[in-house]
């Protein structure tokens, strides 16, 4: 006896749906005046005058509980947001979707299971309860149903040929040049995207608006370079990092920001949608009052404020992919909760300029702003789209969603691309536009991409298009290499998740624990990809289309109807009700209507046996009689004359509009079609389905392609699509997920059919995912959530050529039947980012859905995505159930075999705070005033000294073999030996037994000063990691620049002085080898070291040499006239002790292990750099690290007569 979709199956008999009720007078809106039960009664078993068999309703036998499906659709008790303690960051949030006991509908009567004979009398199904009715009325109320506001649309553009107008006077090979823009504009010309844009005429930028980031002082200073000659601006530019200055930089800097700050008042105005400012020099490393790394004033951070102040915007989110950390920005927002900013550079263990430990994943913020810096570091070269594309989906995007900002500023760099001298990595201009389309799903569209860095001509002028291209609507294409993050970009997000979670709901992670992700992923085959670098990059093409959405729509599908029932759920509305929604909101209308068609025999064969396509074709002729006994011949089944012909109408009318997307007539579709497909099998009908018309368009798609084309099937009806799971279990070609309501396999269509364990067959196995949801009130964060931990990295490393989307609406709040709350926003959401997939060929078939308006608000707001529109704002009340998270770990855990995406890399990053336990502890006197909270480590401190951005310190010795470097120092000390035999300025790192770190901090590390200015760092050989909540970076300096003419002549270099040095390395670079040599201390040695040295009294200690040089000299000014005292006390303690003298006011204060006025001191002025009376060496508070530079030897000679009644020896 065929099982009843969604039936309450009796304890005696399961009985088949037979009615005896009058035919309806035809398919059009069914009329209110069936009689209704007393409010608050639902039966289940016998004495109701109609059974309701309705697809989704829980068996009664099952433990007597009640049915989720009915219930009010009210806003879950779990919906208050609940940040984790920080004290207890595993304790999972309480989970509503877990109902103590299920049984009959709240307020109904248990009631005997009726015989045969009982339901074939009444065989009528009843309508729904008025308690039911006003349930769902209570749900609509959450609907945010008003769609109909303006589609804003146009893409604005920036671009001046003033901003051309300064280049490097002394250097012709700088790389930041006027060029840059000429290759951007050659190629937008080519593609012939200027005339496609809104041209803005470019601005000057006021005074006080640079001042929203930058202090008056250095304005004005920078202002004054304008009248400078040659030799004045090269001075100048010499005590700055990575610059150069012209006459009209400072004209070309506020010509910059002004063009960045148009597109905000256009783009907030709504005159636009979104927008680029294609402008030089670039701004992100640009610091309160400090130029650094090409850049003079900081655009995005400028425009970041302006936004606020003059618009009101609350929450501004900044990103960042720049090769190059821009600290700048950070800098500017870190203690910010309403600026969140993102970064995600190349790093290398701080080998990479701008060589900072705040560009770590371990830096997020400070005070307020904890959690609101987000670095992704990368730690090697030729990382690829893959890459950047994971830590979008796994990091950005979530954070993003539930910080839910109101403007995107993109600090837009693209010497990422592969190709540029600079980055060395191996991104494409297509991943780049996948990484726009992905951010456009934010803020309602408003996002603004200001050029940054990018010094490859051809590779920066195509990211530049294909960005634009995205920015106006053009589909991503197809990457050319998708595969999944390589195991050190999963290491860099591992981390930075770790260190992030505390802070942001959306990133919890359910309770099942990680260890068996480690077990699971020992066991998975481990493969080290090299990195991918392709001898060119790839040839985009843009699709030219006549339309872009299609839609196929037949009235004469609603000709299938129940004889027996007008109010199954299933009716013929259903399409009506959509169609009519499209076109009251224009969306119709804007849309390629195309004809319709049935599908052919062939068509169907494809997917279905002719033994069974005969059979539905028989009931064309059959009569009333037979036509409900041959009904009941299957699961929930209703069949009338006009049957056959309305599903094969529904079938090939999808065929026709994936024709359509195939023949580029339309970039996408949208089918709105009954009755449904998914639950058709290739031998039965079921759950209103007949005909599989996804399964058959899929089929119909790769015989017209030619080949077996790569096709991504989505299934979001809340019921598990089993039909099509079926006709694709042993076929890789064609990708199944399917994300449903599974109740451990009580829910429609029951069995394990749609359990995460089912992975498809044979040649197939990995190719079909299921998201099993065990519980009702699964909403937009759930389904989001799955999407990007999930279906989209899947999807990614799939990469298809064409999505189907089995698009039920049955999960929207308000369905009768689904008991979820995805809302039509949510569905815009989840269609924008399946967009980005196969070149934007997305068509999405209705399934099912069986609230009328929740099903036309939400396939509107689907179609809207379609045409290009911006997701609307959405709101997440809540973080992801528990349940749903346990759901989606659960098919992550089987299917990480499959896909490498989904591997979980706990591998340990190479620095101090991923690799062991830093400790501090206190060894020797010390007589250092750093931070009690920064972070140290052997690759630290170090920082180019070069003209340019400068490779990594790797690059450089491979470039430059056999050049002299430093070597790191390896020193045996026994337990009683004195440590005041170290010399010179170096850094000792000190590894200790773990025994000997009890009653220390984990997770925070600091710096101790030896005799002889040693820094000893003790490291506990252990693998617990804990990272730090609460690191404390230096701020920006806040030296007066008027004070830096008169500096100018301290710090001048003399040109044939500077000879001398040079000319003892072969390339200036080699400046960074030995900066960097001494550092790159190998983890063998420093776990050998552990080992050697854990159960013995001696210690290892590692001698790192100091910065030849730092940006924050400048900040270094004229000796007092008074001079200086050693025996000085601290102004405020009046200590004697290890007392520190600040560079720039010359006031002294006692260091951190006395009362850390020196470093209160720093906190307050921001003042960088401080001497040391104990052993004259010099530290940076910005740089955290030990300077040792020409500049500095005046002071220190100073000091060291006073302190030994000589001057210094070696003072040259």
């Amino acid at each position: 006896m065929a099982r009843l979709k969604g039936a309450a199956l009796s304890t005696d008999t399961q009985c088949r749906r037979i009615g005896a009720g009058s035919r309806e007078t035809g398919p059009m809106e069914k009329r209110a005046s069936s009689t209704r039960r007393p409010a608050g009664r639902q039966e289940f078993g016998g004495g109701s005058p109609g059974r309701s068999l309705k697809k989704g309703l829980r068996s009664s036998r099952i433990r007597g509980e009640v049915s989720p499906t009915m219930t009010s659709t009210g806003q879950d008790s779990t919906t208050t947001r609940q940040r984790r303690s920080r004290h207890n960051p595993h304790s999972p949030p309480h989970d509503s979707s877990v109902t103590s006991k299920r049984g009959v509908k709240k307020g109904a009567l248990r009631h005997s299971s009726p015989s045969l004979a009982e339901v074939k009398k009444k065989g009528r199904m009843k309508k729904l309860s008025q308690a039911a009715e006003q349930d769902l009325i209570v749900g609509l109320q959450g609907l945010d149903l008003n769609l109909e506001a303006k589609t804003l649309c146009g893409t604005g553009l920036v671009f001046d040929e003033q901003l051309n107008e300064f280049h490097c006077l002394w250097d012709d090979s700088f790389p930041e040049g006027p060029e840059r823009l000429h290759a951007i504009k050659e190629q937008l010309i080519q593609d012939g995207l200027l005339d496609r844009c809104v041209s803005f005429q470019a601005r000057f930028a006021e005074k006080e608006e640079l001042m929203l980031v930058h202090s008056l002082e250095y304005i004005d200073l920078m202002e004054t370079t304008q009248y400078m000659n040659e030799g004045e601006l090269r001075i100048l530019a010499d005590t700055y990092d990575s610059v150069y200055l012209h006459p009209n930089s400072y004209t070309c800097a506020c010509l910059a920001s002004g063009s960045v700050l148009r597109l905000v008042d256009a783009v907030l105005r709504n005159e636009i949608r979104n927008g680029m400012a294609i402008v030089r020099p670039p701004g992100h490393h640009a610091q309160h009052s400090l130029m650094d790394g090409y850049c003079m004033f900081n655009h995005v951070a400028v425009a970041a404020r302006y936004a606020q102040q003059k618009h009101n915007i609350e929450r501004v989110l900044i990103v960042d992919w720049d090769v190059h950390h821009g600290q700048g920005t950070q800098f500017t927002f870190d203690q910010d909760p309403s600026v969140l900013y993102f970064s995600i550079h190349r790093y290398e263990q701080g080998r990479f300029w701008p060589h900072l430990k705040a560009s770590n994943w371990s830096t997020i913020g400070f005070g307020q702003g904890q959690g609101y810096t987000i670095n992704v570091p990368w730690n090697q070269v030729g990382m690829r789209d893959a890459d950047y594309i994971a830590a979008f989906l796994r990091l950005l995007l979530p954070v993003a969603l539930e910080f839910q900002p109101q403007l995107v500023l993109v600090a837009a760099g693209f010497d990422a691309l592969q190709g540029d001298p600079k980055g060395e990595m191996a991104t494409t201009p297509a991943g780049f536009a996948q990484l726009t389309h992905l951010l456009m799903g934010l803020a309602g569209g408003k996002l603004i991409l200001s050029l940054e860095g990018g010094y490859n001509l051809r590779a920066l002028a195509e990211g530049v298009s294909a960005s634009l291209h995205t920015l106006l609507g053009d589909p991503c294409p197809i990457l050319e290499s998708p595969s999944a993050p390589c195991p050190s970009a999963q290491a860099s997000l591992f981390c930075a998740l770790e260190a992030l979670e505390p802070f942001w709901e959306v990133l919890v992670r359910s309770a099942e624990a990680l260890e068996e992700d480690i077990l699971e992923e020992e066991k998975a085959e481990k493969e080290e990809e090299r990195p991918w670098q392709p001898s060119v990059l790839p040839v985009l093409t843009w699709p030219m289309l006549q339309a872009r959405t299609g839609l196929v729509y037949d009235p004469a599908m609603m000709g299938h109807y129940n004889l027996w029932d007008n109010h199954h759920p299933e009716m013929p509305q259903r399409v009506f009700r959509i169609m009519r929604r499209l076109e009251e909101l224009g969306l119709a209308g804007r849309c390629l209507t195309l004809p319709t068609r049935p599908a052919t025999d062939a068509e169907l064969l494809t997917c279905h046996s002719a033994e069974y396509v005969g059979r539905l074709r028989a009931t064309e002729k059959m009569k009333t009689r037979e036509l409900h006994r041959e009904g009941s011949n299957f699961d929930s089944i209703y069949i009338c004359p006009s049957t056959f012909a309305c599903a094969q109408l529904a079938t090939g009318s999808v065929c026709r509009l994936v024709e359509a997307v195939l023949a580029r007539e339309v970039l996408n579709g949208t089918a709105v079609v009954r009755p449904p497909g998914h639950h058709a099998e290739r031998d039965a009908a079921c759950g209103f389905c007949f005909f599989n018309s996804v399964a058959v368009a899929a089929r119909h798609a790769q015989a017209i392609s030619g080949h077996a084309l790569r096709i991504l099937i989505v299934d979001w009806d809340v019921h598990h699509g089993n039909g099509t799971q079926h006709i694709f279990e042993e076929d890789p070609s064609v990708l199944y997920i399917s994300l449903h309501r599974y109740d451990h396999g009580t829910f429609f269509p029951m069995g394990d059919e749609g359990a995460s364990s089912q992975v498809g067959q044979a040649a197939g196995t990995g190719f079909t995912v299921n998201v099993a949801w065990n519980g009702p009130r699964v909403g937009d964060a759930d389904y989001l959530a799955a999407w990007h931990r999930l279906v989209l990295p899947i999807a990614y490393e799939f990469n298809p050529e064409l999505v189907l989307v089995s698009a039920g609406f049955d999960a929207a709040r308000g369905d009768p039947l689904g008991g979820c709350q995805v809302s039509p926003e949510g569905y815009a959401h989840l269609t924008h980012l399946l967009m980005g997939l196969a070149n934007g060929r997305v068509v999405l078939i209705l399934e099912g859905g069986y609230n009328l308006t929740s099903i036309s608000e939400s396939m509107a707001a689907c179609t809207r995505s379609l045409l290009g529109d911006p997701p609307p704002l959405l709101t997440l009340s809540r973080p992801p159930l528990s349940g749903a998270l346990a759901s989606i770990t659960e098919t992550i855990q089987v299917h990480r075999r499959y896909w490498r995406s989904l591997r979980v890399m706990k591998v340990e990053d190479k620095e101090g705070p991923s690799t062991s336990e830093l400790i501090t502890k206190k060894v020797t006197q010390p007589a250092n005033p750093g931070s009690a909270e920064r972070m140290t480590t052997p690759e630290g401190n170090i920082l180019d000294i070069d003209t340019e951005k400068g490779p990594s310190a790797s690059s450089v010795e491979e470039s430059t073999p056999g050049q002299a470097k430093s070597e790191t120092a390896v020193v045996e000390f026994n337990q009683d030996q004195s440590l005041e035999a170290t010399t010179g300025e170096t850094t000792l790192y000190q590894t200790i037994p773990e025994a000997a770190t009890e009653g220390t901090t984990p997770g925070q590390t600091t710096s101790e000063e030896a005799v002889g200015g040693a820094e000893v760092i003790q490291t506990s050989c252990t693998d617990n990691q804990t990272p730090p909540t609460s690191p404390v970076q230096g701020a920006t300096p806040q030296i007066s620049p008027s004070k830096l003419i008169e500096n100018l002549r301290t710090l001048e270099l003399n040109i044939e002085a500077e000879k001398a040095p040079e000319s003892q390395i072969p390339e200036e670079e080699g400046l960074l080898g030995e900066a960097a040599g001494g550092q790159d201390v190998d983890d063998s040695v420093l776990n050998e070291s552990c080992g050697d040295h854990a159960d013995t009294d001696q210690v290892v200690l590692y001698a790192v040499t100091p910065l030849p040089w730092c940006p924050h000299l400048v900040a270094v000014c004229p000796i007092p006239e008074s001079g200086l005292d050693v025996t000085q006390p601290c102004q405020d303690c009046g200590v004697l002790q290890e007392n520190w003298v600040c560079l720039s006011c010359y006031q002294v204060y006692c260091g951190r292990y006395i009362s850390a006025h020196m470093l209160h001191h720093h906190e307050d002025s921001g003042h960088p750099l401080v001497l040391s009376y104990v052993d004259l060496s010099t530290w940076c508070y910005n740089c955290e690290a030990y300077v040792h530079h020409q500049a500095l030897l005046d002071v220190k000679n100073v000091a060291h007569q006073n302190k030994f009644g000589e001057d210094m020896p070696h003072s040259h």
